[in-house]
């Protein structure tokens, strides 16, 4: 069987060696997907909602910013693929503080979720690669 790697111009470069997504047959299985704004690199910020300071602390945060980022990004990444929004499968999603983030990362949900409802799995990690607060993996058919 086949795999094709895909990558997407309009999806921020993946932080390693490693394509935005895989088809297998007419499975597609999306790396981890960060909110990152596509044409920045994991050394600038380049995250919605979020400015820094010179020692790399939390200036401004917008948790909501950062939500509808990464659904764009994944989207972006479904469509370089065949494959759209209303496909995807199974949804894992990574949040670095769920207590302050569960309700606002599900209330967002909803919103992009009303009428494709895929199979969804939330989890607390400690940290993501770059200073984000949500990462999402993904699975979707082609």
């Amino acid at each position: 069987m086949s795999t094709d790697k895909i990558c997407s111009e309009n999806a921020p470069k993946p932080v390693g060696l490693y394509p935005h997504a895989r088809r297998v047959g007419n499975l597609l299985f999306l790396s981890g997907v960060g909110p990152r704004i596509a044409g920045s690199n994991a050394n600038d910020s380049g995250i919605p909602g979020l400015v820094l300071d010179h020692n790399g602390n939390f200036k401004e945060f917008d948790f909501e910013a950062q939500v509808h980022s990464v659904f764009q990004n994944v989207r972006s990444i479904l469509e370089a693929s065949g494959s759209r929004w209303e496909n995807l499968i199974d949804v894992t999603v990574f949040l670095v503080n769920m207590k302050r983030d569960f309700h606002t990362f599900n209330r967002i949900y909803a919103e992009y979720f009303k009428e494709n409802q895929p199979c969804r799995t939330t989890v607390e990690v400690n940290a993501l690669p770059t200073p984000i607060a949500i990462e999402l993996k993904c699975i979707a058919t082609i």
